[in-house]
């Protein structure tokens, strides 16, 4: 996900996004640990776009 489309979403839609995130992030690390999955750097990438929603949830929250 860009920080261009990250930019554009509301509040709501930040929180909603980083649950669904999260929730993706703890399903891809059970399947990593029953069977590697094909791709592992897919960890690493939700992680990070983890992070870029939160930060700029904060952001959106310190500019109101």
């Amino acid at each position: 996900m860009k920080n261009s489309e990250i930019n554009a979403l509301s509040i709501s839609e930040l929180i909603e996004r980083i649950a669904a995130e999260q929730s993706n992030l703890t399903k891809m690390r059970f399947a990593h640990a029953i069977s590697p999955i094909e791709n592992p750097n897919k960890l690493k990438e939700t992680k990070r776009t983890i992070a870029r929603l939160k930060t700029a949830l904060t952001a959106s929250q310190l500019a109101k």
